[in-house]
């Protein structure tokens, strides 16, 4: 038995480790993007408002589950108009598509990278992608007694494959970039077992 910690603790494997769920904090939380403007440069925004659930299992990763919502009237891109613009049927239409939502599907390991393969629902349109994931970061319990981790998330997609169209022209060079790059920081706390019991 001594030997199977002793194991245990040189290869950095937890000998204790079960599934927990946690809630995303959105005070802590953020998705980023960032598109080309003019093929010469690159415009950067971000969504404060990031809510949902994660399971997670470091014993068992294929256990492992996220279920994230964006809020996308808070697109912050430092510029009111474009804002508008972003919020308005041009773009985002936030009217009648006022969240982005990601389900995963399967979380696995790729080359020592953390991958997430799920749905991305945007602009009324579902489709699949993988998220390549930093983290999740060990626990850490916060000045109020909650255990809380973090863990970063990337991936690019083509705007147009969600139905995202719009664009204009400025002597033949489009305005803004097809591809888009994510970025995701999440934070999150445990739920409580009394809590989770209820």
């Amino acid at each position: 038995m001594k030997k199977i910690v002793l194991y245990a603790l040189l290869l950095g494997f937890p000998l204790l480790a079960f599934s927990a769920e946690y809630s995303i904090d959105p005070n802590h939380s953020s998705a980023q993007f960032t598109v080309r403007h003019l093929m010469v440069s690159n415009v950067k925004g971000a969504f404060s408002k990031v809510t949902g659930t994660i399971n997670y299992d470091p014993s068992n990763l294929a256990a492992s589950s996220v279920d994230a919502t964006i809020d996308v009237s808070t697109v912050d891109t430092r510029q009111p108009m474009r804002d508008a613009d972003l919020r308005s049927p041009n773009f985002f239409d936030v009217a009648q598509y006022p969240t982005i939502t990601f389900k995963s599907k399967k979380f696995y390991r790729e080359g020592g990278q953390v991958k997430v393969k799920g749905d991305l629902t945007m602009h009324g349109v579902t489709k699949e992608v993988v998220l390549d994931v930093d983290g999740p970061s060990p626990e850490v319990k916060d000045p109020w007694g909650n255990q809380r981790l973090g863990a970063s998330a990337s991936t690019k997609i083509n705007r147009h494959d969600w139905g995202l169209n719009y664009n204009k022209m400025a002597e033949a060079v489009a305005v803004v970039g097809d591809e888009i790059t994510i970025n995701i920081d999440l934070e999150a706390t445990k739920k409580k077992a009394e809590a989770a019991a209820k």
